[in-house]
């Protein structure tokens, strides 16, 4: 009796915390899992550069056009194409705007389409695009609750292993509840992984207690105890034209054991006080950025060579880099991405069934009404946001002003009217509604990839496209199919 009622009492913590927080949650782990293949999608969001780029020839490029093209710069900070990646992502500051640009790995220019690709469903993953803090503190926040209800809901189980292969389709109830139980249970290892490893991400935020009462405000001096390979220099005000970057980067590649480059950071650019330090790539080790080497930005000679070995800090970049799958390979990836995938139709049919479960047992409350259509706005929302952003890139004007921004406007705007019109209209109306426009927008941006690209990246997301947008028109037939087809009428038999 006592271990039926604590079980109860976990189902009843799994439920609640996955109602609370659920819609967050999957905002979240959608955004995540596409954020598995955040360089493709930004190479399919810029299907003007293709073809594979020499990472040291695009850094020497990007370095030239920002020498030329930068004033009064405090930092360039590159990340450098690779087999993923063709473009030279920079963050840079240039007459006190900071700005983000993709630049082109040939001239070394900004592209012509100017886009956040990937990066937006990242930023997203974490931040859910409010402010800083607030974004990343409600983002942790609602990981914790993940991680309780993933918890919670191994404790309520009764037939844990036997979940894995029982489903009972057209059961109602019973057919959701095994859909959820299954696609929590299959890939619960990856569940805890990532939520773990992404609430320790935000540690240092969301538990600071530890870094103040060792450092109180001096985070200069936190800085330099975790990152003793950096090299910092003051500006000296003295303008200085920055060294060949070519050798330097050839130098780094040695001392890497013939790693390529994979970020390179320029500090004070254009001053005698310059500081370049080159990372290796990461897919070497699960651990993020393991070492690092800096040079003097006027002369090119090495200031400093550090590789990471303190057994914390490995293991905190280990945590982090499994998290983040920098390290990953192809299968690697597609597994991350099955297993993201599973956890965010988990989180959907647990709100779901939540429903279900009610409707089953008596007429639904108002509260509950209100929650089925938030679901059928949020759930489906969400995801047309996304297929939205897609297709504003390819139909927002080239030489639009904040152009990556508009991409993001037209994303938010159009996944708050989904949720409006979930709110308003019927759920039965509802569903078939909002999931064929979801067809129509994934067709559309396949259809404007264009749908034959030159580039293979970009072909492959077309199909993936054109695959979502083809299962959701059956989806949404099906559901039509069923709303048409006649309720037969049971009929008392006339006594004998």
């Amino acid at each position: 009796m006592v271990r039926d009622g604590a079980r109860q009492a976990m189902a009843w913590l799994h439920g609640w915390t996955g109602l609370l927080f659920g819609h967050i949650l999957f905002i979240m782990c959608l955004a995540g899992t596409l954020s598995v293949f955040k360089p493709e999608i930004s190479r399919w969001m810029r299907p003007e550069v293709s073809g594979q780029a020499d990472p040291v020839r695009a850094i020497t490029a990007a370095t030239d056009w920002l020498s030329a093209n930068t004033t009064g710069s405090t930092g360039w900070y590159l990340a450098a194409p690779d087999g993923r990646s063709n473009v030279v992502e920079a963050s840079y500051d240039s007459g006190g705007a900071y700005l983000s640009r993709a630049l082109d790995p040939a001239s070394g220019a900004p592209v012509a389409r100017d886009t956040l690709g990937g990066e937006f469903f990242y930023r997203l993953h974490f931040e859910l695009e409010l402010p800083y803090p607030w974004g990343r503190l409600l983002a942790s926040l609602a990981a914790m609750l993940m991680l309780v209800a993933i918890v919670t809901g191994v404790i309520a189980h009764k037939r844990f292993f036997k979940d894995i292969f029982t489903f009972r389709p057209a059961k109602g109830q019973r057919s959701w509840l095994d859909g959820h139980n299954a696609l929590g249970v299959l890939s619960l290892p990856f569940h805890v992984m990532i939520t773990f490893t992404g609430l320790l991400t935000l540690a240092s935020l969301n538990m600071p207690w530890g870094m103040t009462a060792a450092y109180g405000d001096d985070l200069m001096a936190l800085y330099s105890d975790l990152t003793p390979g950096a090299v910092t220099k003051a500006p000296t005000g003295t303008k200085a034209t920055l060294a060949p970057i070519g050798p330097m980067l050839a130098r780094a590649q040695r001392h890497f054991a013939g790693a390529p480059v994979s970020r390179v950071y320029i500090f004070n650019p254009g001053d005698s006080g310059a500081v370049v330090t080159v990372y290796p790539v990461e897919t070497a080790s699960i651990g993020y950025l393991p070492a690092e080497i800096s040079f003097d930005g006027a002369t090119g000679k090495v200031l400093k060579a550090w590789t990471e070995k303190r057994a914390g800090i490995r293991t905190y970049q280990t945590i982090y880099g499994l998290h983040m799958a920098h390290f990953a390979p192809l299968l690697t990836r597609w597994l991350y991405f099955l297993g993201g995938a599973m956890l965010t139709l988990a989180i959907a049919s647990g709100m779901v069934l939540w429903i279900v479960k009610r409707r089953e047992r008596a007429p639904l409350s108002i509260g509950n009404r209100l929650l089925e259509r938030l679901n059928v706005g949020g759930l489906a929302g969400v995801p047309i946001g996304m297929a939205a952003f897609l297709v504003a890139n390819r139909l927002l004007p080239l030489g639009l002003a904040a152009r990556a921004q508009q991409e993001v406007s037209v994303a938010l705007w159009s996944a708050g009217a989904a949720l409006l019109l979930g709110l308003v209209l019927p759920p039965a109306l509802g569903w078939p509604l909002l999931l064929g426009l979801l067809a129509a927008l994934c067709a559309l941006a396949a259809a404007m990839g264009p749908i034959w690209a030159g580039d293979v990246t970009v072909m492959a997301g077309n199909m993936l496209l054109t695959a979502m947008a083809v299962a959701l028109a059956l989806l949404v037939w099906k559901q039509l199919r069923r709303r048409s087809a006649p309720t037969p009428v049971r009929r008392r038999m006339a006594p004998a």
